[in-house]
């Protein structure tokens, strides 16, 4: 969604003035798209955009000795890296073959 969401916002035709808003507004247009986003899908994954949100902490909790713990499910690891970049290439891709010029 958010590859998706920057690639319609700073559209060239969005940011021509005649056509659409001024190009200063697409920044900002970006930042609120990723609040949205925040907003509406980062309850369960706590705002977890980044990879780096989920093996930091996976990566400490497997070194430190803290008692009682679980293990850290090094299994399931590798879906916020892929699936990032899956979901980002999938996006471009309806990008470029279904939006409107």
């Amino acid at each position: 969604m958010l590859v998706l969401g920057v690639l319609a916002i700073l559209t060239p035709k969005n940011l021509n003035p005649v056509h659409g808003w001024d190009a200063g507004f697409g920044p900002w247009l970006v930042g609120v798209l990723v609040w949205a986003i925040g907003l509406s899908l980062g309850g369960p994954t706590g705002y977890a955009i980044n990879p780096a949100r989920d093996f930091g902490p996976r990566l400490a909790h497997a070194l430190l000795p803290i008692a009682g713990k679980g293990h850290s499910d090094w299994s399931y690891a590798w879906i916020p890296v892929a699936g990032p970049i899956i979901g980002g290439l999938i996006a471009a891709l309806l990008y470029k073959t279904w939006w409107p010029a």
